[in-house]
């Protein structure tokens, strides 16, 4: 078990799931149960999945959690796209707010790479005893 808020990355989710809070906060009122909610629950599956898969007990679930919140935040690049081309979004919030997840999307595949040579090596050492 890990403390996710110990984690750069969730660190990093986080504050760009509050930004987008802010920034969707002006999109048109008939999109609350729209893509204003879609965009924010893909923002929030970041956070929460790494802070779930943060509370499991062994590495292959918290590599599976990675996986899934890899996923969540290849769904919020859409969100954010069609934000923009909607014209919910400046230009420059989106720029913003897609650097920071560009940003977020590299340092999430360095750790699954980094979680999964721990199974490897445990298992490696497990096969050797």
């Amino acid at each position: 078990m890990r403390n996710y808020r110990d984690l750069q990355v969730w660190s990093k989710a986080h504050s760009l799931t509050l930004e987008l809070y802010r920034v969707s906060q002006k999109f048109p009122r008939e999109e609350l149960y729209g893509i204003t909610g879609q965009l924010r629950r893909a923002a929030v599956s970041i956070g929460a999945n790494l802070a779930e898969g943060c509370g499991r007990r062994t590495s292959s679930e918290l590599a599976r959690f990675v996986r899934i919140v890899l996923g969540s935040a290849s769904e919020l690049d859409y969100h954010l796209l069609l934000c923009r081309d909607l014209g919910f979004m400046s230009s420059d919030d989106f720029t913003s707010s897609t650097a920071k997840l560009t940003e977020v999307r590299k340092m999430l595949t360095s750790f699954l790479s980094s979680v999964e040579e721990q199974i490897e090596l445990k298992s490696k050492a497990a096969g050797t005893s």
